[in-house]
This record gives C-alpha cells, sequence and structure tokens, in this order.
C-alpha cells in the first residue's frame, strides 16, 4: 500500500492510543480517592450588593503585642531564605520543576494619584466577611499572551464555610475548592481539592494529619491554610487586627498545597495605587513571598490587600516560573446579606 495513504492512517492511531492511555490514567486516579470524603458543595449564595471602597473604621481586635520592627526609608526588603524548617522531608512528596528562570514583572497601567483610602470596613458583625464573590480580569503569559477570568467566592453555612477559586483559560478551566470550619481567629480546612480537565487533586485535614491523595500522611501544623482559604484567612486577619498591614511588616503562614506544606513569610513591601477595572483608583499593600526552604514548586503568589474594600485581594500574581505568570485584577465585589450596618454598599443594578 502507498505510504502516503499509510501515514494519516498511523497517525490516527497513534491519536487514538493517546488519549485511550489519558482516560485510563484518569479513571485510575479517581478510583484511588476514598469515596466517603469526595468534596460536595455547597449551592450558591444571593449576592444581593456591590462593594465599592470606602473610608473605614479601626479594625475588630486590636493587634497583637509583637514588636514592630523600625523601617527606614527603603519599603522592599531584600528576600531571606526562611529559617524555620518544613515539616515535609523533601523525598515524601513529589517535587516539580525547580529550574525557573527568573520571572518578569507584570505591567499595569498608570494609576493616577487619587485620596487615599485608609481604613479597613468589616461588613460582619464577627469579624468575618458576608457571602462574597470576587471577579477578576485575567491577564499574563505562558508561550504566549493569555487573556480570561477569574472569580474567588467565599461562603459560609452555620459553622461551616467554602472557599472557590475559579479560573478560565479560553477553553480550559481550573477550580481549586477549599471547606472546614469557621471559628472567631480562624479558618480550619477539612478538604481541598484542585480540579482540572483531566482529573483533580485532593488533600484532607484532620486537625493531627494531613492526607495527600498519593498516600503520604503527615503531621499538621497548627493554622495551616490550603491554596483557597489563605486569601480569606489573611483578610481576616488583617480586618479584625490580629495581623498588622503595614510597609515593613512580615505575615508568616503555614501553607498546604497537593504537593506538600511548607512555611512561608509574606513580606509587605509597599503600599501602591491600583488601577482597577470598575472600581477606579484602589489603594492596596502589597505582600511579596521569600524563598522557601526545600520548595516543592516553582509557583508563588503576590497578594494586593485593600484596606477601603474590607482588606479583600484585588490583585493576584502567580508566577508560574520561566517567565510565565498569571496577573488577575479585581472588577467587581458582590457580597450577600450582612449582619451589621452596611459602609460603602450600593445597591446591585
Amino acid at each position: 500500500m502507498n505510504r502516503a495513504r499509510l501515514r494519516p492512517l498511523f497517525l490516527l492511531l497513534v491519536l487514538v492510543s493517546v488519549l485511550f492511555a489519558h482516560l485510563l490514567g484518569l479513571n485510575w486516579v479517581q478510583r484511588q480517592l476514598p469515596q466517603s470524603e469526595r468534596l460536595a458543595l455547597m449551592a450558591d449564595p444571593m449576592f444581593t450588593r456591590i462593594l465599592r471602597p470606602t473610608l473605614a473604621t479601626l479594625p475588630l481586635r486590636t493587634p497583637s503585642a509583637r514588636p514592630s520592627p523600625r523601617v527606614g526609608p527603603v519599603i522592599a526588603p531584600s528576600p531571606a531564605v526562611v529559617e524555620t524548617p518544613p515539616v515535609v522531608a523533601p523525598d515524601q512528596i513529589p517535587v516539580e520543576r525547580e529550574d525557573a528562570k527568573p520571572v518578569e514583572k507584570a505591567e499595569l497601567p498608570a494609576a493616577e494619584p487619587s485620596t487615599a483610602l485608609p481604613g479597613p470596613s468589616v461588613d460582619a458583625a464577627d469579624g468575618w466577611p458576608a457571602d462574597t464573590r470576587l471577579s477578576y480580569r485575567m491577564g499574563g503569559y505562558y508561550r504566549g499572551n493569555l487573556y480570561g477570568s477569574a472569580r474567588v467566592q467565599w461562603q459560609r453555612e452555620e459553622g461551616r464555610y467554602q472557599v472557590r477559586v475559579d479560573m478560565s483559560l479560553a477553553l480550559l478551566s481550573v477550580s481549586m475548592i477549599s471547606q472546614g470550619e469557621v471559628r472567631s481567629d480562624a479558618l480550619l480546612p477539612r478538604v481541598y481539592e484542585e480540579r482540572f480537565p483531566w482529573g483533580l487533586r485532593r488533600m484532607a485535614f484532620d486537625g493531627a494529619l494531613v492526607r495527600f491523595d498519593n498516600g503520604v500522611h503527615l503531621p499538621q501544623p497548627p493554622a495551616l491554610q490550603d491554596t483557597a482559604s489563605q486569601f480569606v484567612e489573611l483578610s481576616h486577619r488583617f480586618s479584625s487586627g490580629q495581623e498588622e498591614l503595614k510597609v515593613g511588616r512580615q505575615v508568616n503562614l503555614w501553607l498546604a498545597r497537593p504537593q506538600g506544606m511548607a512555611f512561608w513569610t509574606y513580606d509587605v513591601v509597599e503600599e501602591e495605587l491600583l488601577q482597577t477595572p470598575e472600581l477606579g483608583v484602589v489603594s492596596a499593600f502589597h505582600l511579596r513571598p521569600r524563598p522557601i526552604a526545600n520548595p516543592t514548586g516553582v509557583i508563588t503568589a503576590e497578594l494586593w490587600f485593600a484596606p477601603s474594600l474590607q482588606y479583600l485581594p484585588v490583585r493576584v500574581r502567580i508566577d508560574l516560573g520561566e517567565g510565565n505568570f498569571v496577573d488577575l485584577m479585581v472588577e467587581r465585589i458582590e457580597q450577600g446579606a450582612a449582619s451589621a450596618p452596611e459602609n460603602g454598599l450600593s445597591p446591585r443594578m
């Protein structure tokens, strides 16, 4: 038979073989997940109002008594490797690539000078925000320019919470979901999932151990958060006064991902004016992570929290290594019913 005729048939067989192998692998992953621990999503809450920048009152709690370091004129401290030893041994958790090149910096439109928007604004009586959804415009670069959208949604049902992060790029969608308990001073994650078109990865927390979906069980450090819950946890720390959000300060956080756990330190490097698509110019504090000991991957996130918007994260930049990144800028913040008098809330149009 003519070779020219055989070539399309050969390519078709290769494609079918690859797809079949992919389906078998996905099916195997699904069968490894304990059925009793699968995450059931909460029903979406009703959002009735749009949150807008506002002057705000003092935090609900007095900042901790830790001594505040003196800050000189330089607002970006040099990164230093965290000395606290990580819980995870390098040979216990699968390691991602660690050969990343320096990450390029994202460009943002220049912000016009504006009056400062200082002060926290906490909507819920107990210090936690009402049900909230933040919608973001997403840009970035990965072998070409990226465009898409994202959202972070926080909700509570009695003593339980759910934080869901959804990112959409063309035909690709990724979700990160955290569920657990709400205490007066902190979130206690119980289940965390990352959902991809080709499968999912999951962790379970019982207070003593963190159970990874590769069969590894590791001791759970105190106040451990996951990739999704950290956004709301940090926002609450700032709005309640547990952590002082001030240039020169540092914020410590145990953080778990499906690849492992590490002790992160964020430096509050500067206060910036961000030009947002719908909310105008917003003042926000920029948190930059330090390099960590024995990293389990090259992915890091820089965060910007806005005091005038209940200390919510108005910008998130995720560095993927080798010059690739995703940059999220808030467009709209919607909230549900609040148990305290509203500040800076306008009726939803």
